[in-house]
Parts: structure tokens; sequence; C-alpha cells
């Protein structure tokens, strides 16, 4: 028995009832399999979510594999449910196979890749030999390799081609690896070569980017079992994952609104697989789950996204690599990291551990900075009942996010809200990192938060239903120009200059002015672009405070000009 090894398989066995509740599990039924809770139970939804039938895999691993605690092991229901999912998802989708996520005929990317790798992973788990669904993953497999998808998402393209090698496998149809080889290309095509990121939309996203590095990995993984590696990948992904160890924080949570896509995602089995390759992704992955023994992991639990974890929680168990660093990530020296194409800059001092990105607009997280243990202290895991010992023996108090400042945001006396935390190619960034000094100048952008309304619906189901059914990627690249690489830049400037000082992070915002502000802020974790996986719940989010400009300072900015300082501690 390993504690910490066994805490993924604790981790994925919490969520089994929140799965459950979520299938339609009447055999009678017409939508019998389907995991769209919204579509099938509460009716509120006029197409399946093609996306939520990847559920099937956590079923499936929990039916064949008898992980520490799983009171499920060959329960034969869950072998029924994983099989009924993937019958469903051949009558959920269209025609050509392909499947929707947020609107009707989208036929979506990304909706189709992560399904089918769940579906063809938990078909060969369950030893199935089914002809009616072999063909249908053909389809799949078809469809992947004549469409693309508008938008450079790099784990799409990784997810697209460990599905294509998956395929592959069961069918034995060299098209497919053709496929998945040209996914993965892709896919490396899309990494900063000096820095190791993976682009998603306009920059490094670090979240996001833990799901290219788990893909590839089990990608490589896959094709070393087949007796034809592609190591090619592995100095990729090594460094990948030297690039993801600057995020994982202090106190074991990882990502935030730094990202070009405001993730917090974390997929600990990649950094399993890769740490026969990297010390550092055994370190993160000890990390990791100090964090989650803390309390500090992420959570994205609603019903849509809640899967994409649990069965990499499982996969990670499995694959839990039996030599662990001797090293821990905490007991990181004092350094000063500047990564100019990502426009990132990390610090860590005696004092505090801080992340920043200059290219959106200098956000900020500023966590404590543990004493680093001695060589031969032992691994943590008690504290007193009152005072949990976090990572290294390091307390939570000691550890935790002190700081998060996601730029500046304003009203105006027009009732719009402008912000600076945008990723835009438009900003000047001057870089010092010998003295520790970040400049970046840009322009507000409006913040744009329009709902939906019973008439625009209908007016978008009929665009639906007529243009966007034999034009998906035109409408595709339509709705990510309105909702997340669209700006509507205002000709008003600001300047930040961010100071990595030894015992704080010191902030000047300049803004020149005037501006009709009625009110002005620093939000600790506001975010203006559509990212699904986006706004979830990390420790951050509560204990960290939004920052309100002084009367005087918003005076200021109405009238003239506007000089705005703070620092931000870690002890």
């Amino acid at each position: 028995m390993n504690p910490s090894r066994d805490l993924y398989a604790s981790l994925a066995l919490s969520y089994v009832p929140h799965l459950t509740q979520l299938v339609d599990r009447n055999p009678y039924s017409p939508t019998y399999g389907c995991f769209d809770r919204e579509y099938w139970h509460y009716r509120t939804l006029d197409f399946p979510c093609g996306m939520s039938q990847e559920f099937v895999l956590p079923f499936a691993l929990l039916f064949v594999r008898d992980y520490p605690g799983n009171r499920f092991y060959q329960w034969e229901r869950l072998r029924e449910i994983a099989i009924a999912g993937m019958r469903f998802a051949v009558k959920g989708s269209h025609r050509d196979g392909s499947c929707d996520d947020y609107f009707p005929f989208e036929q979506a990317m990304g909706a189709l890749a992560f399904s089918t790798y769940a579906m063809t992973e938990a078909y060969q788990r369950l030893g199935l030999d089914d002809g009616a669904l072999v063909e249908f993953f053909r389809k799949r497999g078809r469809h992947l390799i004549r469409h693309n998808e508008t938008g450079r998402l790099s784990n799409h393209q990784a997810i697209a081609a460990l599905a294509a090698y998956n395929i592959f496998r069961i069918t034995g149809d060299e098209a497919f690896r053709h496929c998945a080889e040209e996914r993965m290309e892709l896919a490396l095509s899309w990494q900063n070569k000096e820095e190791g990121w993976f682009q998603e939309y306009e920059g490094a996203d670090p979240g996001y980017h833990t799901c290219s590095i788990d893909f590839l990995a089990k990608l490589h993984q896959k094709s070393a079992q087949a007796g034809k590696p592609y190591d090619g990948l592995i100095a990729p992904l090594v460094k990948a994952v030297e690039f993801a160890w600057y995020f994982m924080h202090p106190d074991g949570s990882y990502g935030g609104e730094y990202g070009s896509r405001n993730t917090y995602h974390f997929y600990p089995h990649g950094f399993e697989l890769m740490a026969a390759h990297s010390e550092k992704a055994g370190q993160i992955a000890d990390q990791f789950l100090r964090g989650a023994a803390g309390g500090t992991r992420y959570h994205n639990d609603d019903d849509r996204m809640v899967c994409h974890c649990v069965y990499n929680w499982l996969q990670a168990w499995e694959d839990y690599h039996p030599r662990r660093p001797a090293t821990p990530l905490n007991a990181r020296a004092p350094f000063l990291q500047w990564f100019p194409a990502a426009g990132m800059a990390i610090c860590k001092t005696d004092n505090y551990y801080a992340v920043a990105n200059l290219n959106k607009g200098g956000v900020l997280k500023v966590y404590g900075a543990p004493d680093r243990p001695a060589p031969d202290a032992p691994d943590p895991g008690e504290g007193s009942a009152g005072h949990r010992a976090g990572p290294n023996g390091a307390t939570r108090r000691d550890v935790c996010c002190t700081g998060s400042d996601t730029g500046l945001i304003g009203e105006l006396d027009n009732g719009g809200v402008i912000v600076t935390h945008l990723m835009d190619a438009q900003h000047r960034v001057t870089a010092y990192p010998e003295r520790g000094v970040f400049v970046v100048e840009g322009v507000f952008s409006r913040r744009r938060s329009k709902l939906n309304s019973p008439v625009r619906m209908i007016l978008f189901r009929l665009v639906n239903i007529t243009v966007g059914r034999f034009f998906p990627n035109l409408l595709r690249a339509a709705v990510q120009k309105l909702l997340i690489t669209g700006k509507k830049r205002l000709p008003w400037r600001f300047r930040r200059t961010l100071r990595f000082d030894p015992d704080a992070v010191r902030i000047a915002d300049e803004i020149p002015g005037p501006i009709p502000l009625r009110r002005l802020s620093a939000g600790s974790d506001a975010t203006s672009i559509y990212v699904a996986n986006s706004n979830v719940y990390q420790e951050s989010v509560l204990r960290v405070p939004w920052t309100h400009a002084p009367a005087e300072i918003v005076e200021q900015a109405r009238s003239h000009a506007a000089l705005w300082e703070r620092e931000i501690k870690g002890r």
C-alpha cells in the first residue's frame, strides 16, 4: 500500500456517485446510456452534448481494475453502463460520426476527439468485440482524417492523435495511424521550441499545457506497447515538463488566470508517465499529491467537465512511477525565470513565489515561499489537528496564495466595463530580468458580457440549422472571434510596472487619462473571455479578495492622470 499513490484512486472513487447520476440508466429509455443530464433528464437542451459520452471510461476502468478501495470492481452494472454509453454515442452523432458540443450541427472536433478516445479506450479495456461499434469508430476516424477545426488549440490536436491511434489499434487500418502521426506533428509544430509551451489560442496556458503533455505521453506509451515507439516525442515532452515546473505553486495548486485561457487544469497521468524521463515530472506529480491531500487542488466539478480528471487519476494510479524524486519541488532555490515569447516571469525569493504574464497586461499571482527543507527532511503528511502540514512540512498558512491581481477592471459612467487583462499582441512589453523589473504598456479593452435571451436563442438556432449545418467551421470561427479572441480596443492607455524585490512584488499602474471612470479595481480572479474550463474553484479565489482603488485614484484618472501603487508580500 502506498498512501501517496492511493490518493489518486481515492480522489477518483469519490466522484462515482456524481458520475452515476448523470447517466440515463433505464434500458427501455430512448436515451439509455446518455450522460448529458441536461438533455435526457432536465430536458432543457434540444441536442445531446457529444463530449459527455467520454464518461464511459471511468465506468470501464472501475469495472476491470481492482483499485484500492474500489468496491465497484466487477459490478456488472458498470460494464453495462459503459457499453450503453458507447451505443448512445452512435445514436447521438451525425451520419458522418461527428457530434456536437455547445450547439446543434456544431460538429465539434474537440468533443469528437475526447469522447472517441474515451470510448475506444473503454472498448479495449473491456475486451469487447462489437462490429457496430467498430464501424462507428471508423466513421469517427474518417472524420478526423477529413476535417480539422479553426483556432490553435494544441491540446485538441494531441487528443485527436490519441483517439486516431486507438482506432488504429482496434481496426488495424494504417490510415488511422497516419492520421495520428499527422495530428501529433501538428501539435508539436505549435510548441514553442525554445520555451517548451504548447499554444492555446493566443499564447501559453499552463493548465491546458498539462493536457497536451498528458495526451502525447499517452500516445508515446501506446506506441511503445505496440513495439513502434514514437521516441521523437520524448525530447519535446521533457521540454514541456520543464516549462510546467514553474507553474506548480508552493501550496500544490497549479495554473490560474495568468494563462492565455485562465485555466487551473492539472492532468497528473502525463507527469507520471514522464517521471521516467524527467525528475521534474516526478516533482510536479508529488507536489500535486501533497496539495490534493491538503485541499489546495483545483475543482472543476460541474456536470459537463467533472469526468476529465476522474479517469486521469485512475490512470495516474496505474502508471505511478515507483522511483520518486529525492528532492521535493519546494526545495527550489531562489530564481527569476523570464520566458520572453510567453511573456511570463516567475520569481522565487526567500519570502514569496510569484508568476506574472506580461502579454496579458501583467496578470499576477503570489504565494508564500516555504522554508526549504533539509535534504534529509521526512516527507510531510501529518500536522497538528488545527494546523495541517502542507508541502514539505511548511504549514498551509506559510505557502498559501497571498495575492492575486488579474489586472485593472473599471466601470465607466455609461455602465460599460473596461479591462486590461486580455491577451493582446499589441501590448508592448519591456523586460529587465537582471533587475527584476517588467513593464507592459497597452490599451484598455471593453469587456463583453452578452447573455442569451429567447429572441437571440431563436435566431442562433436558425443559424445552426441553416448556415451552421453546412459550414460549421465558418460559424465556429465567428463564435471564437465574438467570445474569445476578438477585442474591442479603446483609446485609453495603461502602463503597469512589476518589480520583484526580495521581500515583495511591487505594482505600479499608470493611467494617463482622463477616463470617465465610475469605479476601478484590481480583480483577484476576473476573466473576460469564454473558456468552458475557467472560473472554477481553486483556494485562491476565496482566500484573496479584490482590491478596490481609493476614491482619490479614481478622481485623478477622471481628471488627468493617476498612479496607483501597491505591494504584495508572501508572508
